[in-house]
């Protein structure tokens, strides 16, 4: 015989299922540490500072 299922549950177990999922993959795309973030903001003005040095004067 099959065993009782309360839906209710069952349904909200679900969404907390795939709130956890999602929580999970946003930690894995802007979960970072503070190190990272700073190591990130200078590569990148880093590189702009690179560009603005190496742009041609057209006049």
């Amino acid at each position: 015989m099959s065993k009782v299922v309360n839906l209710r549950t069952a349904r909200k177990a679900q969404q907390r299922l795939a709130k956890r999922q999602k929580a999970d993959q946003n930690a894995a795309l802007h979960g970072r540490s503070k190190s990272q973030k700073k190591q990130e903001e200078d590569q990148a003005e880093r590189s702009v500072t690179f560009l603005d040095g190496h742009k041609r004067d057209d006049t």
